[in-house]
């Protein structure tokens, strides 16, 4: 079953206007908008799938009839019929290349998650590969649902998510010891897990002994991850450890190794787009 993320319908208006808000100038120009037509997308190379759904909602808002044949979250391998769609001409152009990126896009991120999650699992069944809410501006949604697709979670949708206490936050409090900053949260939303952000050893230590339930490790490197998770062993109660900052497929491995419990990663979004080829031609011949 593919993630559940609603994509609103304003998103697909979206999708399509940048590319055919203004019609299609060429296919108008040579008379073939009516004419029957199939459009089919194929997996070019192995790819954790995501966005299906929507591209048939793209084509389905142009006035095709699509057809999932793999939902987000498949691992498709070369030659895999990913969607397919008929209807008139004029609506497969214009779906054509909105609903082609989109796929590509979207399944490069559930890919990139996907391969740091088993790096780090080949390593640390355990381990879990968040990622952070630095996506493309405007694309929230859809790259939440290409995280979830390639078995990663969120870190945060949001600054309302999660209680996150920054070294930033704390510039506002300098009277305040980590104690007494834990208890101010706590006091406030006491159902929440308090998640304390560092830059050092010492500052996580003070953290984790003030009970901190996740040490977020700002750009530790692996060596001082496994330094700091051995150090706090004798703990009662051992926080979370959150390895963030530089996190990538390179070295989800090594991280998974040294202890940490969660990668924190934004790496997912800027991997480039897999590969999907589009064939589209005439109905009959595209049976």
């Amino acid at each position: 079953m593919p993630p559940l993320v609603p994509v609103p319908e304003a998103d697909i208006d979206r999708l399509i206007a940048e590319d055919v808000g203004f019609g299609d100038l060429t296919t108008t120009a040579l008379g073939i908008g009516d004419a029957p037509a199939v459009i089919r997308f194929t997996a070019r190379h192995p790819l954790v799938l995501c966005a299906t759904e929507e591209a048939a909602r793209i084509l389905l808002r142009l006035g095709a009839q699509p057809r999932v044949l793999a939902p987000s979250g498949t691992q498709a391998q070369p030659g895999t019929i990913l969607l397919e769609a008929a209807g008139p001409a004029a609506a497969l152009h214009a779906g054509w290349k909105a609903a082609q990126t989109l796929v590509e896009w979207a399944s490069g991120i559930a890919s990139a998650v996907h391969d740091i999650r088993l790096a780090a699992r080949l390593v640390n069944p355990q381990v879990t590969v968040a990622c952070t809410r630095k996506a493309a501006p405007l694309s929230r949604a859809l790259s939440i649902k290409a995280v979830l697709a390639g078995g990663g979670v969120m870190h945060r949708t949001g600054l309302a998510d999660t209680v996150l206490l920054f070294p930033e936050h704390r510039a506002f409090l300098p009277d305040l010891d980590a104690a007494g900053l834990i208890a101010r949260l706590r006091a406030a939303v006491p159902e929440r897990k308090v998640v304390v952000e560092v830059t050092d050893a010492d500052s996580a230590r003070r953290f984790a002994a003030a009970g901190a339930d996740v040490l977020q490790l700002e750009k530790f490197t692996p060596e001082a991850v496994a330094e700091l998770a051995a150090s706090l062993a004798g703990l009662p109660r051992h926080p979370v450890l959150a390895a963030a900052g530089g996190v990538t497929l390179a070295n989800a491995g090594a991280y998974a190794a040294a202890g940490a419990d969660v990668l924190v990663t934004s790496a997912p979004y800027f991997a480039p787009p897999r590969d999907v080829q589009v064939w589209l031609g005439r109905e009959l011949d595209g049976q």
